[in-house]
């Protein structure tokens, strides 16, 4: 379980560089996450410069794993609810979880659909240096019903 108080250590402790070398998230992703409001803003130096804390970076890692995994922006937005709303139950991430999973199990059964008619499609090429060429032909009378 994550410890909310480490989601809320904001204290400033290190530049975006760092948050970004620590995460392996792009600078400009960062600054869009703060604008999109998935990250606090942090606090500034007396020169400018954002100064992160572990908060931030527990909280971009979090943000980074759900993308990494297909959820949208808008899906990680409701995640992040449900974490800074500790009194909301598990089981509305569970179904935001399982919703999810049932897209990413359509979008793999798309793609299975597409590697097949694309096997059988490259199948039919001929490897002589002809003109002609039956995968281009059938590109052109191909119907994707789906």
């Amino acid at each position: 379980m994550v410890d909310k108080k480490i989601l809320c250590d904001l204290a400033p402790r290190f530049t975006i560089g760092v948050l970004a070398r620590q995460t392996g998230c792009n600078i400009e992703t960062i600054r869009y996450y703060e604008k999109a409001g998935m990250l606090p803003l942090p606090a500034r130096s007396d020169g400018g410069h954002r100064l992160y804390g572990s908060g931030h970076l527990k909280r971009l890692s979090f943000v980074m794993t759900a993308r990494a995994l297909g959820f949208t922006l808008s899906e990680v937005r409701a995640l992040l609810q449900l974490v800074d709303e500790r009194d909301r139950p598990c089981a509305e991430v569970r179904d935001l979880a399982a919703t999810h999973l049932a897209n990413v199990q359509t979008k793999i059964a798309d793609l299975r659909g597409m590697e097949t008619v694309l096997s059988e499609m490259v199948s039919t090429c001929d490897t002589d240096k002809s003109p002609d060429c039956p995968l281009i032909d059938r590109m052109f009378k191909e119907k994707r019903t789906s």
